[in-house]
């Protein structure tokens, strides 16, 4: 009795993604215009129709398993690893300027958009800095766009810095931790609306376990090792 109700959440879940609550005054607005449009003109009610579901689509938050072992880094988002290439983190979070690997994932419109804790830890620095909106799968956008950084420091004393940057069509960074703050890899911390990008900056000595134009799945995909010495894989198209 108690598998088959198990089966039956497992699909249940799988059918009904949850939906993280930043969307519901979007998915709301829409229905509102839905029906105004549709007093106007009974065809716009379906047009407002879609962009409601498009909204419902895009907060979708649905649950992961994440690995749980110490030392290990998971991806903090949903995306193709777009980049991967040394650059100083942000001078905000006070790392040094000597340059970390980067690794840079990429989330287009379809993708999954909440972000997730890639350590666990504590939250060491919190920084947001405004700038401009280009598109996020350019290299300056790590340096020019509207940012938020974040350090985390793990029980063994090593600083990860990830990043979360807006994008040509992103124009809302939500960030839901704070300084000092103990945290989870894998747990939910924020979202960027409507396409964006993550950076993680590895610590030195630290290789990547993922390749670029890789899918990284937030909270499940492991991107690094901090207690392995194996070197930085190669990656072949299939």
């Amino acid at each position: 009795m108690q598998a088959s109700q198990k089966a039956g959440d497992v699909v249940f879940r799988s059918v009904l993604v949850p939906i993280n609550r930043a969307g519901w005054p979007f998915i709301a607005a829409a229905l509102v215009a839905a029906l105004l449009l549709g007093l106007l003109w009974s065809p716009l009610f379906w047009l407002g129709l879609l962009g409601a579901a498009f909204c419902t689509y895009f907060f979708r938050d649905p649950p992961r398993v994440t690995p749980s072992r110490p030392g290990l880094v998971i991806a903090p988002a949903d995306g193709m690893v777009q980049m991967i290439e040394s650059a100083p983190p942000p001078p905000e979070l006070e790392m040094g300027d000597a340059p970390l690997t980067r690794i840079s994932i990429f989330l287009n419109v379809f993708n999954v958009h909440v972000n997730r804790v890639p350590l666990d830890g504590k939250i060491s620095a919190v920084s947001y800095r405004p700038g401009k909106f280009l598109n996020a799968a350019m290299d300056k956008a790590s340096v020019d766009n509207e940012r938020m950084s974040l350090k985390v420091t793990s029980y063994d004393g090593v600083d990860l810095a990830f990043v979360q940057i807006a994008g040509l069509v992103a124009r809302r960074i939500i960030c839901n931790v704070s300084l000092g703050q103990p945290v989870r890899a894998g747990q939910v911390f924020g979202l960027i609306r409507f396409g964006s990008r993550m950076d993680v900056y590895l610590p030195e000595g630290v290789s990547p376990l993922v390749v670029p134009h890789q899918t990284a799945i937030a909270g499940e995909t492991v991107i690094a090792d901090l207690l392995s010495q194996e070197s930085a894989r190669q990656g072949e198209e299939r």
